[in-house]
């Protein structure tokens, strides 16, 4: 099975490489050149800089040869894997495995290079099955003759995806040689570097594509690829060109790495904390994970050296983490949200990616000082904590949770132990509601749960589905609304996405009938997406919603609270002539899960397979789940099942693919059914995250809705204060506004307070007139964001 760098550990035996490969290192670079720069040396002002960027990035693959119990596990897992590669590997001619054919543009030639770097780490690792075994090394090195005359050469033409040729194999050829370099002469190192020259000369364009200008976590990776392939061979100019691309200096600055973008959509980093890569998709889940990793990759091994990035650089690097990755973990897991097409990788759980960015979180800390290296050992600390589902610390299964895909197992459990080892205080959970309106997302957080939305735009795709991946992701980005929660942390990670009904989202309006065929990056029609914020503990978000085949139409809104989320839908119509319904909600409970339901004090049955309709329910409650307050009539179906599914069935891509192995979940449905046609239809709800029965029960008539229909959706919270969203120019209570706007009114301090946003993002201004005076709010180049306006006495 084919596997790529970026399918974080896979389920499967290839993905057990894919972790192990990077376990640990040794020795130095060329023979007869200098000894190899020690870990001081290389962290220091090193004598010789090719050296001691070599000997960086080799730490990166051995660790520190820290000693602990954690540390002995993972090498005894991680060895097991090299140890059974290393067996069946065949170095006499033709394929190095009999499932892995050789040929070039091979869909296996990632596997190749991933699978010999499993055993090279190994072979270099202290403690290692492996380690130091010369026999090992001769099959290492044979094997690194034959995959290179016949997969990688600067001979070859790049066949299927460019990555793999550019980003891919360089990197599994540059873990695998930093390893063993010291047991080759130069024109060795030199020969088995030269196709990712020819590849990733210029780490600031694509090799198949000049016109191509890379951009985001593409450029990270090209340049530190540049870095230590230059180091390597002693190319010091390759060197230079790999640090320059950081910040694009060849182009000016216009693709740097930390340049802050102020507009919607766009690859790279935003003045807002957002990040978008394939121009229209929320990552910072994955490829700002990539980046990051590359760029905490590039100062650690230049730290010390005359290659050393430049402080103020590697300030705006550090900063980074609190701003936009930070906000989207939640108990060591980034949020599906911001994951993209990630989603549906087996190896590749929001664990799994929480846990590389911890490990590069972990790396800029090394080289930090002062409050930001403070800060970021508090969030490293912190997630590492609260990540109890999958311990950063423990690889019972390296086919699981190591701590990420490329600075894995060994690195990253002895740095996390160093760190630890200070007694650093982790950061406190503190409640924020935030808004990203330059990738259209948000959250919410509380001191007990957190919550955030997926939806589309005209600037933002609903899904991405390429390279074989998200094969069920019609509706994620249908108004779907994610809830993260103490008792269930591992709720999207085990097994949800082969498992759960893709069309029945928590959230999301959504149609019975077919689905209709995937896109690549389906966008929506409606621009008018986006919220307020209030304060910390509250806000509105609103979404003009239209199906992809633009027969199904809404008006949905959510108003977030310490307590729970208020979920209004007016408008919802439709023509396809198919069932229409709301989820609200879905619940993933496990393996032969259990969970008692009530609505209205009686017991719904659990029957497996066994639909109960509840007519006007008042109420509902799922042990350890949430409370749900119907906040207008409506009926409610409640479905308990198993539902059965495999990796593969959601990601086919070649360097990816998921197993075949089956999954069987049991899961919780609610859902409000609309009825086939409806016109003007509507729904009222709230959900109440870790609610017990009785605050489920108190919070009947606590809930005020002061408006819900395709004009205005608007809810008074228990102090007053006015959360409206209006779709159009109109009125509810004391507040008018000239146009569509999202908005927020109450006391602060002494006076009045208004806060303003324009979803749409297309408005110069708004009026809005309350308690007898009008302001005009200017909103042109905000881009969703909250703009505060104290109102006069």
């Amino acid at each position: 099975m084919p596997v790529n760098r970026r399918t974080a550990l896979r389920g499967g035996a290839v993905a057990a490489a894919s972790v192990a490969l990077t376990a640990a290192a040794h020795p130095a670079f060329a023979a007869g050149s200098a000894p190899a720069a020690t870990v001081s040396a290389a962290n220091g002002a090193a004598a010789d800089p090719l050296n001691a960027i070599v000997a960086g990035y080799r730490e990166m693959q051995t660790g520190i040869n820290r000693p602990s119990a954690e540390r002995t596990a993972a090498l005894k897992n991680l060895g097991r894997v090299a140890k059974a590669y290393n067996d069946t590997m065949t170095v006499t001619g033709g394929p190095l495995w009999t499932d892995l054919p050789l040929g070039p543009g091979s869909d296996y030639t990632t596997s190749m290079y991933a699978r010999l770097r499993a055993i090279a780490v190994d072979w270099g690792t202290p403690g290692g099955t492996l380690s130091g075994d010369p026999q090992v090394l001769d099959r290492i090195k044979k094997a690194l003759e034959l995959i290179y005359a016949s997969q990688y050469n600067p001979q070859v033409g790049e066949i299927g995806n460019w990555y793999t040729y550019e980003i891919g194999v360089p990197y599994y050829v540059l873990h695998t040689l930093v390893t063993v370099a010291d047991e080759l002469t130069a024109d060795e190192l030199a020969r088995y570097v030269s196709p990712i020259k020819r590849f990733v000369g210029n780490p600031n364009v694509r090799a198949n594509s000049p016109s191509t200008v890379e951009t985001g976590a593409n450029r990270a990776d090209k340049a530190l690829i540049s870095i230590v392939s230059g180091a390597l061979i002693g190319d010091t100019a390759w060197i230079k060109t790999g640090i320059d691309a950081l910040t694009d200096v060849a182009g000016g600055g216009a693709a740097s790495l930390v340049a802050k973008l102020d507009k919607a959509g766009s690859d790279g980093f935003h003045v807002d904390g957002s990040f978008i890569q394939h121009d229209t998709i929320p990552y910072p889940g994955h490829y700002g994970i990539v980046l990051l990793t590359a760029l905490s990759g590039a100062i650690h091994v230049t730290e010390g050296t005359e290659y050393a990035l430049p402080e103020d650089l590697k300030q705006k690097i550090y900063a980074l983490v609190p701003d936009t990755f930070a906000p989207f973990v939640y108990a060591g897991a980034l949020m599906e949200p911001v994951r993209g097409r990630m989603l549906s990788r087996q190896g590749e759980t929001g664990h799994d990616i929480g846990h590389q960015l911890t490990v590069a979180t972990l790396v800029l800390a090394r080289a930090a000082t002062g409050a930001a290296k403070a800060e970021l050992s508090g969030l490293a600390a912190k997630w590492i904590s609260e990540g109890t589902y999958a311990p950063f610390l423990e690889i019972p299964d390296p086919e699981r949770f190591a701590p990420g895909p490329d600075l894995v197992a060994t690195p990253g459990i002895e740095f996390a132990q160093e760190m630890l080892a200070t007694h650093v205080r982790p950061t406190p959970i503190t409640a924020t509601h935030r808004i990203f309106g330059q990738q259209d997302r948000m959250l919410h957080v509380t001191e007990g749960w957190s919550s955030s939305l997926a939806v589309g735009s005209t600037r933002i795709s609903r899904y991405e589905s390429i390279n074989g991946m998200n094969q069920h992701g019609w509706y994620v980005g249908d108004g779907v609304l994610y809830l993260f929660l103490p008792k269930a942390k591992g709720h999207y990670s085990d097994a949800y996405w082969p498992t759960v009904d893709p069309l029945l989202l928590p959230g999301a309006t959504t149609k019975a009938g077919p689905t209709g065929a995937l896109q690549s990056t389906p966008m929506s029609t409606k621009a008018h997406v986006g919220g307020v914020r209030w304060d910390a503990r509250h806000g509105a978000y609103a979404f003009d919603f239209v199906s992809l085949d633009g027969t199904l139409t809404a008006k949905k809104s959510w108003f977030f609270t310490p307590a729970g989320v208020v979920c209004l839908g007016a408008g919802i119509t439709d023509t396809s002539g198919q069932q229409v319904r709301t989820t609200i909600e879905n619940r993933n409970l496990g393996e032969n899960g259990r969970g008692t339901l009530l609505a209205d004090g009686r017991l719904v049955s659990s029957a497996l397979g066994r639909t109960t309709s509840l007519r006007n329910p008042h109420w509902l409650h799922l042990d350890d789940v949430a409370g749900y307050v119907l906040l207008d009539k409506a009926d409610v179906t409640a479905l308990r099942e198993d539902r059965t599914g495999a990796w593969r069935d959601i990601d086919t891509g070649a360097n990816t693919k998921g197993t075949t192995d089956p999954y069987t979940r049991r899961y919780q449905k609610l859902v409000i059914e609309h009825g086939v046609k409806p016109s003007d239809a509507k729904y009222a709800y709230a959900v109440l995250p870790a609610a017990s029965v009785v605050s489920t029960v108190a919070s009947v008539l606590a809930w005020r809705v002061r408006a819900n229909t395709a004009a205005v959706q608007a809810i008074r919270l228990w102090d007053n204060t006015l959360l409206a969203n209006f779709y159009k120019a109109d009125t509810v209570d004391e507040v008018t506004v000239s146009g569509p706007a999202s908005v927020a009114l109450g006391r602060s301090g002494s006076g009045w307070q208004l806060a303003v946003s324009d979803p749409t993002q297309s408005q110069d201004s708004v009026r809005v007139t309350v308690r007898r005076q009008t302001v005009e709010v200017p909103l042109k180049g905000t881009f969703g964001a909250t703009q505060v306006v104290n109102l006069p006495r």
